[in-house]
């Protein structure tokens, strides 16, 4: 029987006698931290076991490594060490305890292993195609015929941990310019051996890797392999050689995966990890093609948020599979929601890259609208025992409406106070750009949860905390937001400057020349929808460095608009006066007049203590939440409007 939503995605469909129970695959997610061993810890595991809660037919750990030379950097999971196979045991488990099947990643690093692992050597052994300078700096040595082999059994052996473990099946990763990418690739792999050349040559070793697991684990054991379609860099291969590397692999894999780039390239990782300045699904073209020319089932990914899409994708055979991986950890239940008819309440990604971020740099799992990522361990038992009680929240900004739902989930009696005429707060900018369409489609996703939820909201009301106290709350939560800082000049007054509002409308209320004052991250992003507008934009950042507060993956992807737009960004500059014909600043070349019909102030937002403190003993409990505290992004309010009503 058909799913009546989504009759080909609900589909399920076997390979190698595994079946799966449909078509949304988990594509790899490494992890951040694991145990001083390099084993899955109870959290990692508890993550991954989050995916797999909501209704997704696989789940599949990244960043398997197959061999400790082919390390990248100190935290993947140790598939040659025989010790890793408890924690994977239990991987396993998890994943089956809510049916879906287990894969794991087996990778190698090639020549970009070695710099972050082996840093405490004075000379780590980095082994690739060839003898070069790897990016890091560090010598690469050409592997010989025995470190190939060599490698290849190490690829066997961690394919039969994985099948020993439990697992159902193991993704291969020949793609992004990891190990078997590099031999794949004509702008990587300079051999003249039998290893190096001609096509037939330089897939030679993936073939190779292929055979050594089938050997290992038996010829029913299926086997994913991960692609690269096309490179996207200078040099590298395009989509016609990347059909032609399909064709060579059809029939000796199970499942053909498409993505596409080389990881370590800056703008083709954003490509690979599509950012929001590029549409949905912008690498399924790749799988499509590839698909016309072979006959084991292909995988497609991509950016991809949208059920709808994902139906498409399939029903029009431009793929079998669609894989997800942000998306996953942003709404894990994204599956169930879909096959149930739930679609409104699905939380989309919006590719703001909160994630990687914080995955590179503090080693967690995290997300903006999931405040369960990262905590799923502690998450699992449900919300703790609470006696109902009566509940306000003063403003209807996202960490207020995720505070007024959790606490109504929770058995509260919650009223949301919203000062203006909609819910949404600072969110609402986002309403008629673009690119930011997923970020606004949050704030619906939202109000349809208050209302499932029992939440009484009451709009256009500014209550004071006078009527707070009259309301005898047993807790009070304040999230009335911040307010935009109008930095001190002369002539700032001037009917000519605007703030982020006159972005609020379908139509900017702004004129063909724009200066922004302020080149944060909200100071960027306008510019670049103005821009798209045709608009002559200029940005005045008095730091150094502009969008110095965005995440550097979402700061490359700006730049990659950035560098083909029109738009001018001064940086080491100061605005001195507002004039009738534009604004006056201080550049590092001298005085300037910038001469604009509208000034944009993004200059940051402080927040309101004096308003915010006065609602201290309006109730007995009261809490704050979000930018009434410190001015932030949505991550940390919807995190404290989660916690913060967890604690009622």
């Amino acid at each position: 029987m058909k799913n009546p939503y989504y009759p080909c995605l609900a589909s399920p469909i076997t390979i190698k006698g595994v079946t799966f129970k449909n078509r949304i695959f988990g594509a790899p997610m490494s992890n951040p931290e694991l145990d001083p061993d390099c084993h899955m810890r109870k959290e990692e595991i508890a993550f991954h076991e989050n995916r797999a809660r909501g209704g997704m037919a696989s789940v599949c750990i990244g960043l398997g490594i197959v061999d400790a030379v082919g390390r990248t950097h100190t935290k993947e999971v140790k598939l040659y060490d025989v010790m890793s196979l408890p924690s994977l045991k239990e991987a396993a488990n998890a994943m089956h305890r809510h049916n879906c099947n287990a894969v794991m990643e087996l990778a190698h690093g090639g020549k970009y292993a070695g710099a972050r692992s082996h840093g405490d050597q004075e000379k780590p052994l980095v082994l690739g195609p060839n003898d070069e300078i790897n990016p890091e700096g560090l010598p690469v040595t050409s592997m010989t015929d025995e470190d190939i082999y060599r490698v290849a059994d190490c690829f066997a052996s961690a394919a039969a941990l994985a099948q020993k473990a439990g697992f159902d099946m193991v993704l291969v990763h020949g793609g992004h310019g990891w190990l078997l990418g590099q031999f794949m690739s004509p702008s990587m792999n300079h051999r003249t051996d039998k290893w190096g050349q001609s096509l037939e040559n330089r897939m030679r070793f993936p073939l190779l890797v292929i055979e050594k697991i089938r050997e290992a684990c038996g010829p029913n054991f299926p086997i994913e392999y991960r692609m690269s379609g096309a490179e996207l860099v200078e040099g590298g291969y395009t989509i016609e050689e990347g059909i032609a590397m399909a064709k060579i692999l059809d029939g000796k894999v199970d499942i053909i995966h498409v993505s596409a780039g080389v990881h370590e390239d800056p703008d083709a990782f954003t490509i690979t990890h599509p950012s929001m300045f590029v549409e949905h699904g912008c690498n399924v073209h790749l799988a499509a093609e590839i698909k016309k020319h072979v006959k084991t089932p292909v995988a497609t990914l991509g950016g991809l948020n949208d059920p709808d899409m994902m139906e498409e994708i399939l029903a029009s055979g431009q793929a079998d599979i669609v894989e997800l991986a942000r998306q996953s950890i942003c709404d894990p239940f994204f599956p169930e929601k879909a096959f149930s008819g739930h679609k409104a309440d699905i939380t989309r990604c919006c590719r703001c890259f909160t994630c990687f971020y914080n995955y590179l740099t503090n080693r967690t799992f995290c997300c903006a609208f999931n405040p369960v990522v990262g905590n799923e361990l502690a998450n699992q038992s449900g919300f703790p025992d609470t006696t109902p009680k009566k509940v306000l929240v003063i403003g209807g900004g996202p960490g207020g409406m995720e505070a007024a739902i959790t606490a109504a989930q929770r058995g509260h009696t919650v009223t949301l106070y919203e000062k203006n005429n909609r819910l949404g707060g600072q969110l609402l900018s986002e309403e008629h750009i673009p690119f930011k369409q997923d970020m606004f489609a949050f704030v619906q996703v939202l109000e349809g949860r208050l209302k499932k939820a029992g939440v009484k909201v009451v709009l256009n009301t500014e209550i004071t905390p006078e009527q707070a106290a009259q309301e005898q709350a047993d807790v009070v939560m304040v999230a009335i937001g911040a307010q935009q800082i109008v930095p001190p000049i002369p002539g700032i007054d001037n009917p000519k400057v605007v703030d982020l509002k006159a972005l609020h409308q379908p139509s900017p209320a702004v004129g063909q020349r724009v200066v922004i004052l302020g080149g944060g991250l909200v100071g960027c992003e306008s510019a670049i929808y103005l821009d798209s507008l045709g608009k002559e934009v200029t940005i005045v950042e008095m730091k150094e460095n502009w969008a110095a507060d965005s995440y550097f993956m979402h700061r490359n992807a700006m730049n990659m608009y950035i560098r083909q737009s029109h738009i001018k960004i001064l940086v080491g500059t100061t605005a001195k006066e507002v004039t009738d014909q534009g604004l006056i600043c201080h550049t590092p070349q001298g005085e300037q007049l910038l001469e604009a019909d509208t000034i944009l102030l993004a200059a940051g937002m402080r927040p309101d203590r004096q308003l915010t403190d006065a609602f201290y003993n309006t109730a007995p409990r009261v809490f704050q939440i979000g930018d009434c505290i410190k001015p932030g992004r949505v991550l940390e309010a919807v995190n404290l409007g989660y916690y913060r009503a967890l604690d009622i």
